[in-house]
This record gives C-alpha cells, structure tokens and sequence, in this order.
C-alpha cells in the first residue's frame, strides 16, 4: 500500500473491531472527521487506517453491507467487498469529559489534534488572551468556578470557536472549571459555527442534568442556530429531547420550535409541530397565532393565508399590529386592494389599540385605485369616530391628489396639516413638486413654498407600507439617492429642491438640442 503523508496506518492482532480502535492512541481534530477503513479480513491482516480528514481518492459508499459490529464507533457506511467505511464522530467522547465534572461540565468538545498546525498557533494565543482578560477583570472566578461567557460570544462572533475551545482546555489545566453560563455560550458559539456533534454533547448533558435549569431564551438561539444553516432535522430532534427529559417546559419550547421553523418558511414543519401541540393538550396563546398567520402572510399564498387567519379568528385572540401589517402586504403585493379593504373592515376599524393604522391602510386601499371620492368619504367618517389623522393620513390623500393633479385638494390638505401641527416629511414635499412640475407650473412652486418650511433638515416618517402601494415620486427618489452621494453635508428641503429644477432643466435642454 502507498504512504500518503495524511494517513497513519497501525497494524492491528486477529482481534474484534472495538478491541482493534482502543488499542489506537488518537488525537482529532474540531474540524476533522475521522474516518476508519476495514479491507477484508479473509485476505490480509487487518489494517486500520485513520486519516484526520477524508480522502478525495476513497470510493464512494455501497449499498452492501458488510455485517460490521463495532459498539465503539457510531456512524456506519458501507462498500461492497467487505470492506466498509467508518465515520467516528466525537459524540462518546465529549460526553465521557463531561460528566468528569457533573455540575459545572467541565471541558466539553474534541481534544485537539497535537500535529494540527491551529493547535499550535491557538495555544499561545489563547494563554495571552486569558491572562489580558483576567488583568482586564472579564473573567469572573468564584471558588473553583470560572466564568468567561462573555469571552466565549465575543469569540463566536468573531468566528473563532476553535480558539474558544482551546480556552476552555487552558482554565481546565489551571484549574477552573467553566460554569453553566459559560458552557451556554459555548454551546451556541459551536452551533452558530457548525460545530453540531460538540453542541449537541452539550446540550444532552445539560438535558441530563437535573440541577441545570432550562432557559427558554438559550432554547431558542439554539434552535435558530440551526435554522439559519437549514438544520431543520436538528430542531425536531432537540424538540423530541425536550419532550423526553423536560415534559414541563412544553408550553414554551413549542412555540419558538414554530417560530423558528415559520421564520425560515417551513411552513408544513410549523403546521405538524402546531398540531403535534394541539394533540398533546396544549393550548394555542395570542402570540403563536399570530406567528403562525403572520409566517403564512411571508411564505405562503394568499388562500393560505386567509385559511390560517380563519383558523385563528376561531381562538377568540385578537391579530396584533405585525400580523396586520403582514397580512396588508400580502394583498398589497398582489394588488387585492379591495380585499385588502375586507379584512381591515374584518378586524375591526374601531380598534384604539393601533392608533390610526386600520384607517390609514384602508384610505391607501382606496387611493391606490384612486377611488377619490370613496377615499374622501372615508376620511370624514375616521374623523367622525374620533380618530385624528397623522402624517402617514395625510401623504396617503397628498400622493393621491398628486397623481391626479388635484391641486386645490392638495393644498387644503396642506393647510389641514399646518392646522393640526404636523410637520410635513420628504414625501410630502415630494407631492407638491411632483405635482407643478408635471403640468409645468414650475414658477409656481414659490407660492406654495412659502407657506411651508422649506429651510428644516429632510426627514422620512411615512408608513412604508404606502410606497409600496403608490410607489415614491420622482423627486423623494432622487432626492434620497442624492443624499445618500452627498452624506456629509446637512441639506434643507430647499436645497434639495434647487438641485432638483437644475436636474429638470438639463435634461429639457438635452431633449430640446436633439
């Protein structure tokens, strides 16, 4: 057999398979995967090769199995020919550290592969950083419990789990041992950097600890960890050990395993866990619900969606404001504005609790269709029931006129807002000049300038939810773009429209001289 400078093989005695891998005194790597090869042992001796990480050249698994019994490895993929491939994860081992020190886990995760050039390099580098933050005061010690959590997410941030492991190993050998809050943060800086075997040692010995108490907080950046890099058979199967070993902590745990799998679209995952909740007694509160209808408003269809908010009109709770905002920009997306129009009028247009934002969104429903005088009519009725109007009211009606060339509308709308002290935002200004410049009345724009505040800071307050219905104007458009070039100057409304008529105007001149 050819030497590879990335394999060691050890010969081994007519002996068992597990006999045969405790006779091997080997060091692994965090980021390898070792990997044991059997050839067959009716023709040559057997012969254990270990590489610290799979070979390119090794032949692809076989659906043949070899008959194997080997306790002491977990994972087992066969060739044909007897001959089979082995992928020892580290799961056996870490736990064996840990339950070294039951109460505060001691060092969890793989031993370091001494040949690795990163154990090197971290060693001395890890000792640096324990000693700067022990002078610095951010390790905190209590008797023989250290705790350096803060350390650990600054590393996980950093995208530096080996390191932080390599850490934890250093306070072992002086002595300290991390506590619970610290093992957390390990836990999540492994998970959120792919480190799943090393997390998910953790996290079962924590299960397994009765004196650990259970933060659902920790729960659910665990289960996201494993959301964002589309784990989603990992977040069923840390529900399954809830379920298993904390019975009691059900009614929390279920509802962020349906948030977690809802806000990553899994939506028939969030359906069957739903279900699975119902089926085991649990009852259904006011925020799942509205995750559950506001995941069907993001990823789902428009029918899905009003079947998930027909189910949960049924449980008698009441949508909050980003199940309606959800649901609005659902239809508004699809340009259902008179639906849109139906379920605001379905939840109720008489609601104090969301200030004016059923009524704004039903004005924008009838705006973006400019039905002018239904949108009129309706504004008279929200002051009628005792509803103020705010900015966002009034650029609803001021983008509707603008687009029509209403001005006389435009320009009572501009005195009802100097009237009830709203200060006017981009997209009002944007209304107005829009307006003039598209019937040419561009010399007028003095006039109406004068009764506004042209010299203040621009500013953007309106729901953005309306531009997603009407759209911005040119002028807000260009005005934002324009800003966002020349960020280091303050500019007033003023300014902004100087340079605006100076872009008009060149461009008419280019048009005229072609």
């Amino acid at each position: 057999m050819a030497k590879d400078p990335s394999v060691r093989l050890v010969k081994s005695r007519n002996i068992g398979y597990g006999d045969a891998f405790q006779n091997l005194d080997t060091k692994f790597s965090p980021t390898a995967v070792s990997a044991v090869s059997f050839p067959d042992l009716t023709r040559i001796p057997c012969w254990i090769v270990l590489t610290r990480v799979l070979h390119p050249k090794l032949p692809s698994p076989g659906n043949e199995g070899c008959g194997c019994r080997c306790l002491a490895l977990s994972m087992v993929t066969c060739r044909p020919f007897h001959s089979c491939r082995l992928e020892f994860r580290t799961k056996m081992e870490t736990q064996s550290l840990l339950r070294r020190t039951p109460l505060a886990f001691s060092i969890t995760s793989l031993k370091s592969n001494p040949s690795s050039p990163n154990f090197n390099n971290n060693q001395p580098l890890s000792r640096e950083i324990i000693r700067r933050w022990k002078r610095e005061g951010r390790i905190l010690r209590r008797d023989n419990l250290v705790d350096c959590a803060s350390l650990v997410q600054t590393l996980a941030r950093k995208r530096m789990p080996h390191i932080a492991h390599r850490l934890l190993l250093e306070l072992n050998s002086q002595g300290l041992i991390p506590n619970t809050a610290t093992l957390s943060a390990l836990m999540l800086c492994y998970a959120d950097n792919g480190l799943f075997t090393q997390a998910e040692a953790i996290w079962e010995e924590m299960l397994n600890t009765s004196s650990f108490m259970l933060a659902i907080p920790l729960v659910s950046k665990f289960l996201d960890a494993y959301g964002n890099v589309g784990q989603f058979h990992r977040v069923q199967k840390i529900l399954d050990h809830v379920i298993l070993h904390r019975f009691n902590l059900l009614p929390q745990v279920y509802p962020v395993a349906i948030s977690c799998f809802g806000k990553h679209g899994q939506l028939d995952l969030m359906e069957n866990t739903l279900k699975e909740m119902v089926s085991k007694g649990l009852s259904i509160d006011s925020a799942t619900g509205n995750a559950f209808v506001r995941y069907y408003s993001i990823f789902g269809s428009l029918t899905e969606m009003e079947s998930a908010y027909a189910r949960f009109k049924r449980s008698r709770h009441l949508i909050d404001e980003e199940g309606i905002r959800a649901m609005s920009f659902a239809y508004i997306k699809e340009g259902k504005f008179y639906k849109l129009g139906e379920f605001l009028t379905d939840v109720g247009l008489g609601r104090t609790d969301l200030g004016n934002l059923l009524w704004n969104l039903l004005l924008l429903s009838y705006a973006a269709n400019f039905k002018m005088k239904t949108m009129q009519r309706q504004f008279l009725k929200m002051l009628n029931s005792g509803f103020l109007p705010d900015l966002t009211t009034f650029n609803i009606r001021a983008l509707a006129f603008s687009r029509m060339s209403m001005f006389w509308d435009l320009h009572l709308s501009l005195e009802h807002m100097k009237h009830e002290s709203i200060v006017p935002d981009l997209a009002t200004y944007g209304c107005v000049v829009d307006a003039y410049l598209d019937r040419r009345l561009g010399r007028n724009l003095d006039f109406i300038l004068s009764n506004m505040n042209a010299d203040e800071s621009p500013i953007i307050l309106t729901d953005p939810l309306v531009f997603e219905a009407l759209g911005k104007g040119d002028f807000q458009s260009s005005s934002e773009a324009f800003m966002e070039l020349k960020s280091q100057k303050k500019w007033t409304y003023r300014q902004l429209i100087a340079v605006y008529l100076k872009k008009q105007f060149r461009r008419n001149q280019i048009f005229w001289n072609y």
